[in-house]
Parts: structure tokens; sequence; C-alpha cells
């Protein structure tokens, strides 16, 4: 087995934030309306950071053994691409990793749902097989839906929609179409992120047959996709606020569009992809200081 920092590195901690951002919209939402359970609130940051770091052992290891992970790739060497995992130990470390997850998603279901609710049970629990299928199926073989375009979907629906939503429903047993909002918009931006990504590697991307969206649309209206995700992503969010009837304290929440904006004006200025690396931790981290302030002034 490789070093402990081997696996720290290939786990992507830096991914770590934005990954719980939706649990953390959905969660205090619920706690807003008094439903407060904070063993649901824990074992939902558990599976959601499992997912993530399942995500990022699969992805090095799906670029790894097809080679996308090469000389020409921008950005951070990956672990099987430097040798500093095997790919045989990196296959283990997925499987051990999604088991993990897998525990925790049941002991969440249970906790909310108890033995009452077994058809929401089975709901949650096949729809946690999903999102473990869907980490591992981003980059891992022949059928990964990465390299057809499909990548900015899937985070969306699970990073956006099933994040916020499917955690609200966990702690209220009901929709509230309202919370669809902050859904949205976490989603997008969760989405931004990885465009942002694929914007950086667009060529090596391309050489390697990996056909995402970025590749399919080209520099520029990879541009103009990416200025719509977030734009629209912070106009949801205000929307939110307005119908919700925030008192003027609780628009602190406003203070996170300014790194977005920021960035906005240094990627429409951009011509290096390589430039774009440091705005990946810029939008990621924007958006978990979104999550923050918006799950603190919802309290208000």
């Amino acid at each position: 087995m490789a070093n402990a920092k081997a696996w720290f590195e290939a786990a992507r901690l830096r991914t770590l934030p934005l990954s719980v951002s939706g649990i953390l919209v959905g969660s205090f939402y619920a706690f807003s309306q008094g439903m407060v359970n904070w063993s649901i609130f824990g074992f939902a940051l558990l599976t959601t950071l499992g997912l993530q770091i399942l995500s990022n052992f699969a992805n090095d290891y799906g670029d790894g053994v097809k080679g996308t992970d090469n000389e020409n790739r921008i950005g951070p060497q990956r672990a099987i691409q430097s040798g500093a995992i095997t790919v045989k130990a990196m296959k283990k470390g997925i499987i051990l990793t999604s088991l993990l997850t897998l525990g925790a998603a049941i002991a969440l279901i249970y906790l909310s749902f108890g033995k009452d609710n077994l058809v929401y049970s089975l709901f949650f629990f096949f729809l946690g097989l999903a999102a473990i299928a869907a980490a591992i199926k981003y980059t891992v073989g022949k059928s990964a839906y990465g390299y057809r375009g499909l990548g900015d979907l899937f985070v969306f629906i699970f990073f956006g929609l099933v994040s916020v939503l499917g955690c609200y429903f966990l702690f209220s047993k009901e929709l509230d179409i309202l919370i669809l909002l902050p859904a949205i918009s976490i989603g997008l931006l969760s989405v931004a992120v990885l465009n942002l990504n694929n914007m950086r590697d667009q060529v090596s991307d391309a050489m390697s047959g990996k056909n995402t969206l970025v590749v399919k649309l080209g520099a520029k209206r990879a541009k103009i996709y990416h200025y719509f995700i977030i734009l629209t992503a912070l106009f949801l969010t205000l929307l939110f606020a307005i119908l919700y009837n925030f008192k003027p304290v609780q628009y602190l929440f406003l203070l996170a569009y300014i790194p977005f904006l920021l960035h906005i004006k240094t990627v429409s200025k951009n011509t290096v992809p390589r430039e774009l690396d440091p705005e990946l931790k810029k939008v990621a981290l924007g958006t978990f200081l979104l999550s923050v302030l918006l799950s603190i002034v919802l309290q208000f």
C-alpha cells in the first residue's frame, strides 16, 4: 500500500468543502423550520464526503488507466500517473470507500426513516447506490459518461438536486418547492467548478479522447456557458431570498457574490487555459462560503 500522504493527496481534500455545500443548505433550511436532528446532519455529511472521496479515487483510476493523465495535462500530478499508488491498490481503495460510503448511507436512511417508511427507505437506498455508481462511472469503464460530455448533468443532479432536496427530505419527509431554487444554484455552481476544470484541460482532454462538454462546445462557447451557469445560480439564490421574505440583515449572504463576480472578470480576460487553475479553488470555496452564509442567515 502507498503511504498515507499519497492517499490524502488522491482524496483531494480541497474538493471536500464544495461537496458539503448542498448538505449545509438542505439541513439548515430544515433547521430553520424547527426540524433539528444532528445525527441526520452528521451522517449526511459523512455520506457526501465518502461520495466525493470515492469520486476522486475513481477519477484518478479512470483517467490513469486510460492515459488521460499524461505529460500534457495541466494541474497537479495524480497518484496513478505519478506511480505513488498502483492501479491494484487504487482499485482496492475504491471498493473500500464504496462499502464505507454505503454503510454511512444505510445508517443515514435508518436514522431518518426508521422501520416505518419502507418505501422511502428503499428509494433512498437505491438513490445511494446510484450515487456510488455515478461517482465511479464518471471516468471508469468503456461507457464512462465523463468522456461523453455528460459530467455536467450528473454533477448538477447529485451535487445540487439530490444533495439539497434529498437532504431536506430526510428531515422533513416532504418536498418544499421553494428550496428547489438554492438546490439548482448549488448544482450550477458545482457544474461551474467542473466546467472550469474542463476549460483548463481542454487541449489535453481532446488529445486523449475525453469529449467533455468544453471539448464539444469549444473555448469561446464554453466561456459563455460558464458565465450563464454562474449568473443564473446567483440570480436564483437572490430570488429565493426575495420569495422567502428575507429581512435586510439576512442579505448578508450577498457578500459571497463578490468572489464570483471577480472570477467572471478573470475568466473573460483569460487567454491561457493553464492560468485558470487557481480559479478552481476560488469557485469551490466561493460556493462553500455562499452555502455557509445562506445557512447562517436562514436561522435569523
